[in-house]
């Protein structure tokens, strides 16, 4: 630096601004660093205190004496005696001297903030490489995290870059730490980001349809659009619980939403009967089914022919086979209570849902004799022969109709456990001030997708499952990392759950303006540097951090496969030949 002395004066104090006038800007700098946009300033006061803060905009100012520089900054906070306190009203008038923030300046500004033991860093000042900008764990992770940017600013790298260093965080010597995430990975991007990952898909997904409620399996089987669909939904709840209570005969209280095993192909021949019934006209009690202890005349011609059933008779004979019916030719039949059509269009879809080779995952012969504690083992990682801190749930082989459905009734299960889990805790020790000892987080990559800003039917339970995590899931050790390049498309009451925001570049305005609602006012300017952030580049908000901070986030150890194709590259090689034949057999599988 120049040993002539260069006339910085403070000519103006804000509560969000500060102006500086600067007569000599080329030497105004720290060695060899030039000053630019986001740099940090120190402005001494007459108290020992020193204001922190970051430039915003300069001007030039042409006056007779010459011309001078006019910078403008943003107040972060106080440095007295070694401690650093956000905001800036506290600052003596008038201000000493202003001068650029040394090194060692802005590492107080972070170095003090948390507890060493609840320290999380994944990304470096943007402004200075030197600068670690880290995060209370803590305040992090159990509370929800929104991760934005348009497609192209590092918003998947962002994500595995936190996972990974979580993953790796241990606190002594142990092969796992007791790190729990599950990614919903919509584009199969993650797998390469964690080779050790309890990796599921279509392959090895299998979720019994036993375990969904009454909003995914009505969304699955039942058309919403038809006339009777408040008649289909009132037979089909009725048969599943009957169905349940038969499967289940030691459990005391068995109702339709109960996680309980029913055999959905007995439910199956229950619809095709009531669909199919008729009826001794003379006595409603007596159906008439072929059967050969009747002969048809007596069927037909006297009030006491046909099968004598009472109600739980008749569903226990139609759950075990499709049976035939004499027909209602002669006047002493008549049709059952649901043979007018009302069941036709249901038992149809009900069928071809059953027998769709894309929905095994939920109607196979897998799913269906799965247990519940193996489908939980497999979704949190707890295996037999190999645990793992990361299940990477690959989605992209999910039939689109039913993604919202599987991403609900995972979720669910995953925030009902940590509920009975911290019943099964607090009731084995009543003192115990840990809700849950083993934490998740759940990622949800592109979560518009499946949670989105829309009352349409088929989100209803998605959006019911993980607004239920948004509100109460950190009461039960259940915490969210939404990740979205289209964050204005999220349902805003998950949205503004959130406490942490990884905000990258945005090109959307509508995204710009939703962002920017949901942050906090005294952002200055720094809400602004969104739409000009580069690849990589964050503005890091929330209550985990200190102060608001443009950051870098950190490389990735194992990247996502989700790098930008080199169109332009790859145009000018050589002509490939595509093997049509192999992408069919991949597109029916």
């Amino acid at each position: 630096m120049t040993n002539e002395p260069i006339n910085a004066e403070v000519i103006a104090v804000f509560p969000d601004k500060v102006k500086i006038i600067v007569d000599d800007l080329q030497n105004f700098k720290l060695a060899e660093e030039s000053l630019k946009v986001g740099s940090y300033l120190r402005i001494a006061d007459n108290e020992n205190s020193v204001l922190i803060a970051v430039i915003e905009n300069f001007q030039i100012a042409v006056s007779e004496k010459g011309r001078d520089y006019v910078i403008e900054a943003f107040p972060l906070g106080i440095l007295k005696n070694g401690e650093f306190e956000r905001g800036g009203d506290s600052l003596a008038i008038p201000p000493k001297k202003a001068e650029p923030a040394t090194i060692d300046d802005i590492k107080k500004i972070y170095a003090d903030f948390s507890e060493l033991s609840e320290r999380f860093c994944f990304a470096t000042l943007a402004t200075n490489a030197e600068v670690e900008v880290p995060v209370n764990g803590n305040k992090f992770f159990n509370k929800h995290i929104a991760v934005v940017g348009s497609t192209g600013s590092g918003k998947s790298h962002t994500v595995a870059k936190i996972i990974q260093n979580a993953v790796a965080g241990k606190n002594g010597d142990f092969a796992l730490n007791n790190s729990h995430v599950i990614i919903f990975d919509i584009h199969a991007e993650y797998k390469s980001a964690f080779p050790k990952a309890n990796f599921i898909d279509v392959s090895n997904l299998a979720l019994p349809y036993w375990l969904l409620n009454s909003e995914e399996l009505e969304e699955i089987l039942l058309d919403t659009g038809e006339r009777d669909n408040y008649n289909q939904s009132s037979v089909f709840r009725k048969l599943v619980t009957e169905n349940k209570k038969q499967h289940n005969p030691t459990v005391a209280k068995v109702f339709y939403d109960s996680p309980l095993f029913f055999d959905l192909e007995e439910v199956k021949n229950a619809l095709y009967n009531l669909k199919s019934e008729t009826k001794n006209a003379k006595n409603s009690d007596r159906y008439m089914i072929i059967d050969e202890s009747y002969s048809i005349k007596e069927l037909s011609t006297t009030p006491e022919s046909g099968l004598l059933l009472s109600e739980a008779e008749k569903i226990d004979r139609y759950f075990k086979q499709e049976l035939q019916f004499h027909p209602t030719k002669n006047q002493n039949i008549t049709k059952g209570d649901y043979a007018d059509g009302t069941l036709d269009k249901f038992y149809a879809r009900f069928e071809e849902k059953m027998n769709q080779d894309r929905l095994s995952f939920l109607f196979g012969d897998a799913a269906k004799s799965n247990t519940f504690e193996k489908v939980l083992q497999n979704l949190l990682g707890y295996k037999p022969d190999n645990n793992s801190n990361v299940s990477v749930i690959d989605l992209s082989g999910v039939p689109f109709e039913v993604l919202s459905i599987t991403v609900s009734l995972i979720s669910r299960l995953v925030f009902e456990y940590g509920y009975f889990y911290k019943r099964l805790r607090c009731s084995q020790n009543p003192d115990e001030k840990t809700n849950n000892d083993v934490p998740i987080l759940l990622v949800y990559e592109e979560a518009h997708k499946y949670v989105p800003n829309s009352e349409l039917t088929k989100y209803r339970s998605s959006k019911k499952s993980i607004e239920r995590i948004a509100k109460e899931g950190r009461k039960y050790g259940v915490t969210l990392l939404l990740a979205s390049q289209r964050p204005s498309e999220i349902s805003e009451t998950i949205f503004s759950q959130c406490s942490n925001f990884v905000a990258m570049r945005l090109t959307n305005p509508v995204d710009q303006g939703y962002v920017k609602k949901l942050l906090p006012d005294s952002l200055g300017s720094l809400i602004d540097k969104m739409t000009s952030l580069k690849q990589g580049e964050a503005l890091l908000v929330g209550e985990s951090i200190v102060l608001p901070s443009i950051v870098k986030i950190d490389l990735c150890e194992d990247k996502p496969s989700s790098n930008d194709i080199p169109y332009w590259e790859l145009w000018q090689e050589k002509w490939k030949d595509l093997d049509i034949e192999a992408i069919k057999a991949e597109w029916h599988k």
